[in-house]
This record gives C-alpha cells, structure tokens and sequence, in this order.
C-alpha cells in the first residue's frame, strides 16, 4: 500500500476494538452515510446499531488485515464474532432477548469514505451472511430487515 493510512480511521478501528461508541462517533462526519442492503443509517441511527450491537453481544470481536485503497475507497477486510449474551434491541425493531448463540460473520470487507479528517461514508461489502444481517440472521430472525 503506497497510501498513508488516514489517522482517523484509524481511531474509528480503534474505538471498534474498544466498544466505544463515543470515539467512533467522534470519527464520523455529522452527515454519515452507512450503506448496507439498500438502507441508510445517519450518524446517530449507526451509533444506535452499535450500542445495541455492545449490549447484545458484550464479547463482540474485531480482527482485520491492514487497510488498503481501491477505487479512491479506503477499506478493512474484518473478521467479526461475539455470543448474544445480552439483549439486542436494535433501534426501529423489536429486542430481541439473549440466545447464547455464537455469531461469527464471514470475513467481509467494509469501505470508508474519507474526507476533511472525517469519515462520510460506510459500505459493507453485500456478502452472503455478512454484517449487519448476518448478525440476525444466526441468532434466529426470520426475516433480517437490514
């Protein structure tokens, strides 16, 4: 990779790892887009996810190759797992109580749009059981609505 990483995504890698939604938040613009199976999250819908995300599955886990360009996109192929061991009350849907189920999400590569020390932009790439609806998907929601 001949690009310097962008310092703030790696603070948003950072926060990930460290399930701090306050930091992540910190590193997205006011006007965030997270593009995934053709619905849009603004900032504050995306810090919801991962909120409900942290309380659902406390042990969620991040690993990741180093991030690289493509097409004017940064991205981080991830390797995400964790056991829903709390309660996932993802915003716009009913709580869903604790399984004990693991999840563990194929690798899956997610694209940032970086601008002005900010990111704009988060695209999971679509793959099949990929997050976020392959989260649902394992611990038992019939129809996945993201």
């Amino acid at each position: 990779m001949s690009e310097t990483v962008p310092p703030v995504l790696l603070r948003y890698m950072a926060g990930l790892k460290a399930h701090d939604v306050d930091a992540i938040l910190d590193t997205v613009a006011d006007a965030l887009r997270f593009e995934s199976h053709g619905r849009v999250l603004d900032k504050a819908a995306f810090g919801g996810m991962l909120r409900a995300l942290y309380t659902g599955f406390p042990d969620w886990h991040y690993d990741h190759d180093a991030p690289g360009t493509e097409n004017g996109w940064w991205y981080v192929l991830w390797r995400q797992s964790g056991t829903h061991d709390g309660t996932f009350a993802l915003p716009g849907l009913a709580p869903i109580p604790a399984t004990g189920r693991p999840v563990r999400i194929p690798p899956q590569r997610f694209y940032y749009r970086v601008e002005e020390d900010r990111i704009v932009v988060i695209r999971p790439d679509p793959i099949e059981g990929g997050a976020p609806k392959g989260i649902l998907q394992q611990i038992g929601v019939a129809q996945p609505p993201l």
